[in-house]
């Protein structure tokens, strides 16, 4: 029975990578460098567009941070209501509350600020404008926005301006969302190409601010995006590869820069361009274990996702053993870890090496103290639920499988 559910999973993700060209990939238009976000009203003129709802967080808005934007948004002459109540794992609630903002006010786009909670929120509450007889939860899952358009009205949702201030998410370049039901304590992802932001804002004077571990943590979650793309099977195109090397290189000689200096605007811009290449790298070509495991954490204990994904990449990594090890060892190459003389496996090992090291580095830690050993099960059914037969991953774990990589995580 295991082998005919293999066999299953890899038909469906083969398929799954032919029908990759026949979707509507509309890329992002970038507009990048220091103070950026007050060319963003101009964009959203040439549009057409009068009056937008403004997604974000609390602690954004403490901050000041959108002082600049509102500024900018005024002189332009575009009004703006605003939903800033967006949790660190965004909820259905949140989604449900920013689209009332939305219709009271009869806006016509969306902008989203911050990190990938608001960027999450933001996608969902566009898709349920588009979709306003189809609930979150019926959207879970691959294609359930677009799929549904003859029945529902137009393809796409309205326009989504996405402005980042953290370095990791590349949600403002993504098809996917991940929203938490709080009531079942289960994250899931929402992914369709009718979500996928409009344009991208990379202003590095908004992450100037951010703290030490929020820059490690959100940077890593960029790598992981750019490592299980580049190493998984069937959906990848020679530019998603690219991509992800690109923000492999970039991220090993940035980040600790960004680091280490906040202040360092140069390694700030860069590391927002590793960001998105991660991002537009596994937009198409997937994701895989690390994150499924890192969804369901955030989904039991409210584990930050930035956080989930450094901790859990060397595991799963180890775990995947010689089936990733030519693609790691390619990444070890480009990354600067690798040495003369050494075999791949060396490499892909050397790779892995870096990886803990970085983290340690940066005082991300190893292990977590949440886990539950009763939970464990739940989690990891949760997590192949959300992995299967959707994630292109090099090699197919079953639940024994991934309850022991749970369990290796138990601090």
């Amino acid at each position: 029975m295991w082998a005919l559910k293999k066999a299953w999973y890899r038909t469906y993700q083969f398929v799954m990578g032919l029908s990759m060209y026949t979707l509507p990939w509309i890329e992002p238009t970038i507009i990048d460098g220091a103070d950026s976000i007050k060319k963003l009203p101009a964009a959203i003129k040439k549009k057409s567009i009068t009056n937008v709802l403004v997604v974000t967080d609390p602690g954004l808005m403490s901050l000041h941070l959108l002082d600049s934007l509102f500024e900018a948004l005024k002189s332009a002459g575009i009004k703006h209501c605003l939903y800033d109540q967006v949790q660190p794992n965004p909820t259905i609630d949140n989604i449900e509350a920013a689209l009332k903002i939305y219709q009271a006010n009869n806006c016509q786009a969306i902008i989203a600020f911050g990190g990938g909670s608001p960027m999450d929120c933001a996608k969902i509450t566009g898709a349920r404008v588009a979709r306003p007889n189809r609930s979150v939860t019926k959207m879970r899952g691959l294609f359930q926005v677009i799929l549904p358009a003859f029945k529902m009205g137009s393809i796409f949702p309205p326009p989504l301006f996405a402005v980042p201030t953290t370095a990791g998410t590349g949600s403002e370049t993504t098809i996917a969302a991940v929203v938490s039901n709080p009531q079942t304590h289960e994250k899931f992802p929402v992914t369709d190409p009718v979500i996928r932001p409009r344009y991208a804002v990379l202003d590095p004077m908004l992450t100037v601010g951010l703290p030490p571990h929020i820059t490690s943590t959100t940077g890593m979650d960029a790598l992981t995006h750019a490592v299980e793309s580049y190493i998984g099977k069937f959906y990848n195109s020679k530019d998603t590869r690219k991509k992800a090397v690109m923000a492999v290189e970039i991220i090993f000689k940035n980040i600790e820069k960004a680091y280490n200096n906040g202040q360092d605007i140069e390694a700030r811009g860069k590391m927002l361009l590793a960001a998105y290449y991660g991002g537009y790298s596994f937009t198409r070509g997937g994701v895989g274990n690390i994150h499924c495991i890192g969804h369901n954490l955030g989904g039991m204990y409210g584990v930050p996702h930035g956080l989930a994904m450094p901790v859990i990449m060397p595991y799963v990594l180890e775990w995947y053993g010689e089936v990733v090890h030519k693609r790691l060892a390619e990444l070890a190459d480009i990354a600067g870890v690798s040495k003369p003389g050494m075999s791949r496996s060396q490499k892909a090992i050397a790779f892995i090496e870096a990886i803990k090291a970085l983290n340690s580095r940066m005082k991300i830690p190893n292990k977590f103290d949440c886990i539950k050993d009763e939970d464990i099960p739940k989690i990891a059914e949760r997590a192949l639920m959300e992995c299967n037969p959707t994630y292109p991953v090099p090699k197919i774990m079953s639940k024994e499988d991934c309850m022991g990589v749970i369990r290796s995580l138990k601090a």
